[in-house]
């Protein structure tokens, strides 16, 4: 990590045990869970010496991008006050991001604000997707794989071990 990084990630783990609840996935990689939505936020070296901050939000997985949708899309691209919607073919998921400058001179204000909108904007948005177009929230396609793994477990194969 350079210096940059190393003071976005310090500035984000002070804002965010501040907050409430966070989880730090890695040195560069950590999420927050706003309603049905979780918000990554990923520390991105950039040039030699400087780092982006990165905000992500998965609002939907498992829908087909159609005209309609693309065109709501970049309607509310043009309405919101920063960040934008995106979509991933291969997965066939709906994000939200936003970027900022991290570095010693990330302003703290500046951070919550972007989180504090990506978290809203994905959560308000996820829904309204899944209404007219399908798919899942990451909610609920956590929660689906927990119960299929719990499912797929046999707990009479159970047994502790001895130390």
């Amino acid at each position: 990590m350079n210096d940059a990084e190393k003071s976005s990630a310090d500035l984000i783990e002070l804002t965010l045990s501040e907050q409430g609840s966070y989880r730090k996935i890695d040195d560069s990689l950590y999420v927050i869970k706003q309603g049905s939505t979780y918000v990554m936020i990923n520390i991105v070296p950039w040039a030699d010496d400087k780092a982006l901050i990165r905000c992500c939000a998965q609002l939907v997985r498992g829908v087909t991008m159609e005209e309609d949708l693309a065109v709501d899309l970049l309607h509310l691209n043009g309405q919101l006050r920063f960040g934008a919607f995106a979509y991933d073919p291969g997965e066939r998921i709906v994000f939200f991001l936003h970027s900022i400058l991290g570095g010693p001179s990330m302003d703290r204000n500046e951070l919550l604000a972007t989180l504090t909108d990506v978290a809203i904007i994905a959560d308000e948005y996820d829904d309204q997707i899944i209404e007219f177009y399908g798919g899942q929230t990451m909610h609920d396609l956590l929660e689906d794989r927990a119960l299929i793994n719990i499912l797929d477990t046999d707990p009479t194969e159970f047994s502790f071990r001895k130390g």
